[in-house]
């Protein structure tokens, strides 16, 4: 199914833009493994949640283990619930085919996320999957995401993510989305007055210091909500899927009020 179509159906039954970041971290979690970890939350959480998002950092690291629990992961994963599969990947066309292949072909992604800096060939093997989501690095959380993103450029002097928020209005074949911060509301406000209907990817609630309120008031109903610690690690104890579910709950409602506040 389409993932646009995925998505779509599973915010509209769950009534939740909020997405989990599948990031299981052994420092954190309480001493199970991480399998076992993740399906506790995707049981605990599947109804609450539009999409589930893996960053692939948390699986490689861990080599074939990580791997194979990334696979069983993917194979346990309700199969109405989209997953993004979070790899940042870019790279000359050649590559960037291979790595669209792996993420879409071999893992069975819904949507993944991809970095820009290459340029439009970069990308367009992604977006070549037409039914697959393709979401774009545009203000990233981290601290130093300013060093470069926010860099003024060109004969105009805007900051380069205003750059690749143009460009992906203008490269969008439908499938294009953007990657923006929450705690970075201009930039979320500023693309989002660009690109009216584009679907965002918004990380960085919570622990990375994002506002829910700001994040949502400019996000609107066309974007993802996507929050990883706050919920994961509510409880490092053995209760932890029960508060994960709990604090996602919570933040559903949030979102949704702050959306029918704001008339969004």
């Amino acid at each position: 199914m389409e993932f646009a179509l995925k998505l779509d159906l599973r915010q509209k039954e769950n009534r939740s833009l909020l997405a989990i970041n599948l990031d299981p971290d052994s420092r954190l979690m309480p001493p199970i493994d991480s399998l076992d970890f993740n399906r506790r939350i995707i049981e605990a959480t599947s109804d609450v949640v539009c999409c589930y998002k893996l960053n692939l950092a948390f699986y490689e690291a861990l080599g074939m283990e990580g791997l194979s629990a990334l696979k069983k992961t993917l194979e346990y994963m309700p199969e109405d619930i989209p997953v993004i599969g979070d790899g940042k990947r870019g790279d000359i066309e050649n590559s960037s085919r291979l790595y669209a292949q792996a993420l879409f072909e071999f893992w069975g992604f819904d949507a993944t996320t991809v970095n820009p800096y290459l340029g439009f060939d970069s990308i367009s093997p992604f977006m070549d999957y037409s039914q697959k989501g393709v979401f774009v690095l545009c203000h990233t959380s981290n601290p130093g995401g300013d060093d470069l993103q926010s860099l003024p450029v060109g004969d105009e002097r805007v900051p380069l993510f205003e750059v690749v928020v143009q460009r992906v209005a203008s490269w969008n074949r439908e499938n294009l989305g953007l990657v923006v911060g929450a705690n970075h509301a201009s930039t979320l406000r500023k693309a989002r007055e660009i690109c009216p209907e584009v679907l965002i990817l918004v990380p960085g609630i919570g622990v990375q210091g994002g506002r829910l309120d700001e994040a949502v008031k400019y996000g609107g109903r066309r974007a993802i909500y996507a929050v990883g610690r706050r919920i994961l690690y509510a409880s490092r104890n053995l209760d932890f899927a029960l508060r994960a579910r709990e604090e996602a709950e919570r933040l559903r409602s949030e979102i949704n009020e702050i959306l029918f506040e704001s008339g969004k």
